[in-house]
């Protein structure tokens, strides 16, 4: 993708699922990646693989966030991309929800997330061509979907990323035609994605993913490699009059409750 090589990305939750095809798409479009995870050795071995850097990250430590960010500068020289991508689900109901498991999802998933931004705010302030941030959210955040904490954490989310871009664009910095000193803040809603989380939970848990695919329009669960390419569209120069913005890479699950009713075997009221 244009505007894409040459540039430093830093990916959290880089080591698997998304954020490890997220960091392979970015490295293939010729940016210098650094894979930040709580999975040390993981990081690595995904590192070694894009020909990147790999460093231990907990997003719930500000210290840490910024550790990863000055990888990044230190190793690259600059900072352009940042994708925060950590986010932790659970599957409490309301009655059974307490404090440890809302901050347990809500921390990782929101929290972390804006510690991160913080951390590469200066570092993407200076990037030529303007910082981009593209997080991943979900349709967690843009519907009812379950999951309270988690998908509360989504929405806020998407709510900071559009805030983000409002305070941090050309316009409120009184960069306007300056080639620094600005980001675009975007962000990526998948919908049911097959990572690790559902395939190595046993049969059960693989039932239930087969179930999901009748509410898709597009007959099929995601692939974490179909969400990597809208990161990478909206962290490319393709997408720089795009900003504030959340997409759905959903197989149309967002569509409405008609489809919804027609794909789970409802009759078609028409």
């Amino acid at each position: 993708m244009r505007g894409l090589s040459g540039r430093a990305a830093l990916v959290t939750g880089g080591a698997h699922g998304i954020g490890r095809a997220v960091c392979a798409r970015l490295a293939a479009e010729g940016c210098d990646v650094v894979v930040a995870d709580l999975d040390a050795d993981a990081a690595r071995s995904v590192a070694a693989e894009v020909g990147g850097r790999a460093v231990r990250c907990d997003v719930g430590s500000l210290e840490e966030a910024r550790g990863a960010v000055e990888e990044a500068v230190t190793a690259f020289g600059r900072l352009d991309v940042l994708v925060p991508n950590v986010g932790v689900a659970g599957s409490e109901t309301l009655e059974a929800l307490d404090e440890d498991s809302w901050d347990a999802q809500v921390d990782p998933t929101l929290h972390g997330a804006v510690r991160t931004i913080q951390a590469a705010m200066p570092a993407l302030l200076e990037a030529p061509g303007g910082g981009r941030i593209v997080a991943t959210a979900s349709v967690n955040g843009m519907g009812a979907a379950g999951s309270i904490p988690y998908s509360a954490a989504k929405a806020g989310l998407i709510n900071a990323i559009m805030n983000i871009a409002v305070t941090h664009g050309p316009q409120a910095r009184g960069t306007v035609g300056d080639d620094h000193g600005w980001v675009r803040a975007n962000a990526v809603a998948p919908g049911t994605i097959v990572t690790r989380n559902w395939t190595e939970k046993g049969p059960g848990q693989r039932a239930m993913l087969d179930r999901i695919t009748a509410a898709y329009p597009m007959g099929r669960v995601g692939l974490p490699e179909e969400v990597a390419a809208a990161v990478a569209f909206l962290a490319s120069d393709e997408s720089s009059w795009i900003t504030g913005a959340t997409l759905p890479v959903d197989g149309g699950l967002m569509t409405g409750p008609l489809t919804h009713m027609i794909g789970l075997g409802w009759p078609d009221p028409r």
